[in-house]
């Protein structure tokens, strides 16, 4: 099983919901959403559709980014749609701060919770091992840990092993530098190296960014298949050297794109709707740029664990 790391912004929720909606085949997705905004409209938009499309989905009950404060109760604010708890899996960001998750844990009655360890997890204290070996807790995410992952092994609890697949460039323009390289092979492995699942944040980076301001250049993130693989390949405009005409830089990464795709007869939802926008040149805005690389990616990885499935 497959699961995203998302934040909860607006265009990473359309993409969740679209795929929810287009999906034609067996799931194997399980998003981890963390809220950012002290709005909930594009939330309440989102988690219908993950419902009906049973798409089952962690959401992060004391995110640490974005907007929101510890004052807000996330599961007042969304109660009605949270009220049927097999459809989704309450979920913590696990620091150091194991009396606060213990107790938010005890006082909101949860089973079936996701522990998501953080940079600032200390693994070698008591605490950890208490909490994890809570029968309140079912799932723990860490990046890669030998220890941890015995530990687990033993306590009969999935472990999901969470990466930090996209490499981040300073800078649009610099994508081009590097513009195909390999991002995962994990869904091939992950098993049988005893992990319950496998976790990344897509074609995004781990760290949480506001943006806002326009961009010297467009890139456009895809990742595809190749070999057995799963590799990124960066999409960039070339009139780079200022910020105006942000449509024109657009049309130029997309016809990158859109001749990548042709040639290697790739079909998603996410690639047909790259190719209406291009050959009808319209410019769609960069966040639903986003958010067709990141419904590509997760149609990819579904329809990829489908077909090993099958084997």
């Amino acid at each position: 099983m497959y699961y995203p790391y998302l934040r909860g912004r607006q265009f990473e929720l359309i993409a969740l919901r679209e795929y929810a909606q287009q999906l034609s085949d067996a799931n194997n997705i399980i998003p981890i959403i963390e809220p950012v905004k002290k709005i909930f409209n594009s939330m309440k938009l989102a988690l219908p559709m993950l419902i009906k499309g049973n798409v089952k989905f962690a959401l992060i009950l004391n995110p640490k980014v974005g907007e929101i404060t510890k004052t807000l109760d996330i599961t007042e604010v969304l109660k009605d749609l949270l009220a049927d708890q097999s459809k989704w899996i309450p979920a913590y960001l696990l620091g150091n701060n194991f009396s606060e998750v213990s107790d938010q844990i005890f006082n909101d009655l949860y089973n079936n919770v996701m522990l998501i360890c953080t940079d600032d997890t200390d693994y070698s204290d008591s605490k950890f091992d208490e909490i994890i070996s809570s029968p309140y807790i079912k799932y723990i995410v860490s990046k890669e840990n030998r220890s941890l992952k015995k530990k687990l092994v033993h306590m009969g609890k999935p472990f999901i092993r969470l990466d930090k697949n996209f490499h981040a460039q300073t800078s649009n323009k610099n994508y081009s530098i590097l513009e195909d390289e390999r991002f995962s092979e994990e869904y091939m492995y992950y098993e049988e190296e005893g992990y319950s699942g496998f976790s990344d944040y897509t074609v995004l980076v781990d760290e949480y960014i506001e943006s806002g301001f326009l961009p010297w250049a467009v890139a456009i993130h895809l990742t595809y298949q190749k070999n057995e693989e799963i590799w990124i390949k960066h999409f960039v405009s070339d009139s780079n050297d200022g910020t105006s005409n942000i449509q024109g830089k657009f049309a130029e990464a997309a016809a990158k794109a859109v001749a990548f795709l042709d040639e290697k007869d790739i079909h998603t939802y996410a690639s047909e709707e790259l190719r209406e926008y291009y050959y009808s040149k319209s410019y769609p805005g960069l966040g639903m740029v986003k958010k067709i690389s990141i419904k590509n990616h997760l149609e990819l990885i579904n329809g990829i664990l489908n077909t090993a499935q099958l084997l």
